[in-house]
Parts: C-alpha cells; structure tokens; sequence
C-alpha cells in the first residue's frame, strides 16, 4: 500500500470542480454547450501496429509500477511513465499553447479530472477513442460511470478511478457517531473542525446538508451555503480552511473533524485506527478522474491497448488494492476478496450500492458563476 495517497499531493485550488468553463477564453462553459460539443462521431478505427515507446501521463502514486513492467511484457515496447500532473490546471497551463496551436503535446495518455476533461473535449484537445480495440472497456465499465454530460458514449474519455467527499473523524473526540453533513456546524465541536477552502467540494456538501442537490444547484443556492460556512467560521466553528494538508491535523487529533477524501482515510487509519470515515445520510460530492488520447498523439493504438488492459478485472483488482480509490471496473471486488478480503469489504474502496446511489457529481456552471461562487468564498477563506 503507498505510503501517501494521490489527493495529498494535488494543489486543489479549483483543480477538482466539475467547473464546465474554458479559463480565460471568454466562453461561458454551460452544460449545453458541453453537450453539443460532445455531438456524436463517425466510427473510428485505428490500426493496430508495433506499441514503440509511448508516455502516459499520470498524478503521482495513483499506478502500481508493477502493472506497466507486465504491460511492457506482454504487448512490447515501453510505456514512459512520467507522474507530472500534481494539479489540473497547472498541467494544463503546460500544454496549453501547444493544444491550442494544434501541436503534439509528447503524451499519448494524460488523466485529467472531470472538470478539467470537459475543457479537453469540448474544444477537441483529444482524439476520438477505436472502441473495438478496447472491448474490456465497453464490457466492465460500471454502468453508472457509462455516460456522462460531456462525453455520452465515452468517444473521448475512460474513467480511471474515482473518489468521494465525506466526512473523517475520531469518535473517540466527538463523544458520539457523526452520520450528517450537519454534523460539521455542530457547536460541540467548535475550533476542531476544518474545511476544504474549495468552493466545489464544501459548499457542495453544505448544499446536501440544505436538503439541495448540489449537482443541479443554481448560483444564488451555492451562495447561500458560502454564506452559511462563512457565518459559522465568523462563530469559530472551523479551526481552519484547508486543502489536503487537513490529514496530519486529523491523524494527531488537533482536529476531531474534517470534510475529506475516502481514499485518504484508508491510509491515515493505518496510521491512527481510531479515524473513521462516514458517507453523510444526506450524500455525497464524488469525482472521476479520466484517461484520455491528447490530440496529434502518436501512439494511439498503444494508449487504448494500455486502456483496455487496465480494464481487465484482474489488473484493475491490483491497481484498486494499491490506490484505494473507486475503481471503475466491474468484477473487481471479487477479485480482491480473494486475496485482501479487508480491502474488499471496506466501503471507503467498494461503497455499496446504495452509497454510489447517493453520490453527487459538481454542478455545471457558466465562467461567470463559478467566478462568483470562488469570490464569495474566498472571502470566507481569506484566500
């Protein structure tokens, strides 16, 4: 298991926010418009030749090195492995210009967050995906993750793992369960909590403990729950306003309470057993992170091989027991009841299905909304 999970090392900042919005290009990004750029394709095909030497662009810590040497293996040549995406936006602002200029980018997989994807398809940064040389992909894909707003029929995209927003804390502090999203303005525990300066992520969550449902919340709601964390942080509920870093507060008790990542919980448990992890009755934020084919990439038959040997149960079961993220592969838990049945029956890992049931994607809003939304919570954040 890795020492440290991938969320502690992404410099969030807005790099998670289903945010449907071209940053500085003057486009009102609109669920709308992201459909109607995602308009259906002609039938791709793309021949299969030699793999070569390709790159695979990933977030640090999230693959097992193990899986690429037995890749290498059995379908020759070298995957380049660069672990260079520490945050969404920043990678972007790399490639950007050459995107723009229709130039190669020197990667033939890149993994790029929901919000950040949306961007890549609807201006086609991307190549267009040959589904008949990924026949694993198109059998053992989870059914919930088959279709999304920006990519209907997954022509550009394929979901590598996802993750969700809860709520981790130390019974033993509270005194009691904690099982509510409402939980977190609890007067009880006033100075030992903290919350994600992300508007997406906190007023998302907020938005469930107001009975709203984040994923269709309009401007005026999700300020209205900014406004509601930035009354309780002005009463000194929240020790303070955090990214990842919330974890080394969590695990020495100096909060009892955090809004947090599941994958991140099963590792600080190991190092503090007594931590728990609750999905909220009213729900949850979720989020997919996606591997797709940058446009002009040379080696496309080797990123969608690479792509539907990721899907095959057994190699999907052993990057699940070493990222601890939610795997988008069918099958899979059995797998790993086989060998790790702790990891099998961890819900952080394999919610049940009436947990995935009540996981909330962010809300698809214009550039000029989202703007607001960051500004109304930077103020509360002091960002």
């Amino acid at each position: 298991m890795a020492e440290h999970t991938r969320r502690r090392f992404l410099g969030r900042g807005g790099s998670l926010a289903l945010a449907y919005a071209l940053a500085g290009c003057g486009i009102e990004g609109t669920l709308e418009q992201a459909e109607k750029a995602a308009t259906p394709i002609p039938e791709i095909t793309h021949k299969k030749v030699p793999i070569g030497n390709w790159t695979f662009s990933n977030w640090p810590l999230y693959m097992d090195k193990a899986i690429l040497k037995d890749f290498d293996k059995q379908f020759g040549g070298h995957v380049k492995y660069v672990e260079e995406i520490n945050d969404n936006d920043e990678f972007y602002g790399k490639v950007r210009q050459q995107l723009q200029s229709g130039t190669a980018i020197g990667r033939d997989i890149v993994t790029l967050t929901d919000y950040m994807a949306v961007k890549w398809v609807r201006n086609r940064y991307v190549e267009p995906l040959d589904k008949k040389n990924m026949p694993n992909v198109v059998k053992n894909l989870v059914d919930n993750l088959k279709s999304v707003p920006y990519d209907k029929k997954r022509e550009f995209t394929v979901p590598y793992q996802s993750g969700a927003i809860g709520l981790g804390y130390n019974p033993k502090k509270t005194g009691r369960k904690l099982n509510s999203v409402n939980d977190l303005f609890d007067p009880a525990f006033k100075g030992r909590v903290t919350m994600f300066t992300e508007p997406y992520d906190s007023a998302g969550t907020t938005l469930l403990g107001m009975g709203i449902d984040p994923t269709t919340a309009k401007i005026d709601q999700i300020l209205a729950a900014i406004d509601k964390i930035g009354k309780a942080a002005d009463a000194g509920q929240f020790r303070r306003f955090t990214g990842n870093d919330y974890s080394t507060d969590l695990a020495k008790g100096n909060i009892w309470v955090a809004l947090a990542y599941s994958g991140d919980l099963v590792q600080l448990q190991s190092d503090n057993p007594e931590l728990e992890f609750v999905y909220p009755d009213e729900g949850a934020m979720t989020f997919t992170d996606n591997m797709m084919v940058p446009a002009k990439a040379e080696h496309i038959y080797a990123a969608e091989t690479m792509m539907n040997f990721l899907y095959e149960p057994e190699i999907a079961a052993k990057l699940a027991i070493f990222v601890n993220y939610l795997s988008p592969v069918k099958g899979v838990q059995e797998i790993v009841q086989k060998t790790d049945p702790d990891i099998a029956e961890n819900p952080l890992i394999f919610p049940p299905d009436e947990i995935r049931a009540k996981l909330h994607s962010y809300p698809a809003l214009s550039d000029s909304d989202e703007r607001t939304m960051k500004e109304a919570m930077a103020k509360v954040t002091g960002a």
